[in-house]
């Protein structure tokens, strides 16, 4: 580790601390080819918990047809029971997976939803109505049993096979989920085509539908090399809830062209030089995704993992 660096030099206007949605544990893994141990998953998101983070997205409740890796979601959510004081939101699709969540403890679920209408079909075989018909009872639900819900929109910058989405598009669907309780909002850059412009206007846009910025999450994948700008674009907005992956882990199944996540550790080296606190101990975290890298058998794609596991 190099001592004293990042320097600590914070610029104007933007938020004091910033909550990092650590999404490798589900989206990272989701994503890979093999199939992680059970008990490889757990320890990961004990690691995750010892390096600071406080919300891990632990699992997925959808059915192992779809998304296999993840097929053991009953057997790992009991096993991460003794970790204390970190948020451990689960996806759900549907009424059988929130059923299926809410009898493990799960008090913090998400839905996906999609932006575009081809998405939304590859993806749930639904239509975009059709989905936030499906998730309306799910979130009304979790909110009688008061579980924290948040929604994710995917395909909110760009489409693979529909090209640019006009922002009206997005506001609208964003809008719906909203209007369906859900207590945040997760913006996805799917396949990582957002610039910082268009991020920010996205943001202005919502803002004047009455979704707050105070309910919004970025979600960034790195294809074009464009997420740590956005990222903070969006925070000059004043988004504090920023999704990345430990190592930069994962990409979407469903979209080809879609690369890894923002990497934690990219993330947290930018915002720790900005004097953004985030309560992670870069440290282990990097150690952490040094350990995953080994089990996947492959180098971490984070730049900044690369650069202080070297400096060891």
């Amino acid at each position: 580790m190099t001592d004293g660096l990042p320097m600590e030099v914070p610029a104007q206007d933007l938020p004091p601390r910033v909550r990092i949605h650590e999404v490798g544990a589900r989206d990272g893994l989701q994503n890979e080819k093999t199939v992680v141990p059970t008990e490889v998953k757990a320890e990961f998101v004990h690691r995750l918990a010892a390096a600071g983070l406080t919300t891990i997205e632990a699992t997925s409740f959808v059915h192992p047809k779809w998304v296999p890796q993840l097929a053991d979601a009953e057997l790992l959510f009991p096993q991460l029971e003794d970790i204390k004081g970190v948020a451990l939101p689960v996806l759900v699709p549907n009424e059988r997976g929130l059923d299926r969540a809410v009898a493990l403890g799960a008090r913090r679920i998400a839905v996906f939803g999609s932006a575009t209408e081809t998405f939304a079909r590859r993806n749930l075989n639904r239509t975009v109505d059709e989905s936030l018909a499906m998730f309306e009872p799910v979130v009304a639900r979790a909110k009688d049993d008061k579980v924290h819900v948040r929604g994710y929109l995917s395909m909110c910058f760009g489409d693979p096979w529909e090209g640019p989405v006009p922002v009206h598009q997005v506001v609208r669907v964003a809008k719906a989920l909203m209007d369906l309780g859900c207590d945040e909002l997760s913006l996805g850059d799917t396949i990582g085509v957002a610039t910082p412009g268009h991020v920010q206007a996205l943001l202005a846009q919502l803002n004047e539908e009455g979704v707050p910025t105070s309910a919004i999450g970025v979600h960034f994948h790195d294809t074009y090399g464009q997420a740590l700008a956005n990222t903070l674009a969006a925070l000059q907005h004043g988004v504090t809830t920023v999704d990345a992956s430990a190592g930069g882990l994962g990409g979407c199944p469903y979209a080809k062209s879609a690369t890894g996540n923002l990497a934690t550790e990219d993330l947290v080296w930018m915002l720790h030089g900005l004097g953004i606190e985030t309560g992670v101990d870069l440290g282990l975290l990097t150690a952490t995704s040094v350990w995953m890298a080994e089990r996947l058998g492959r180098p971490s794609p984070s730049r900044t993992v690369r650069a202080l596991s070297h400096k060891e």
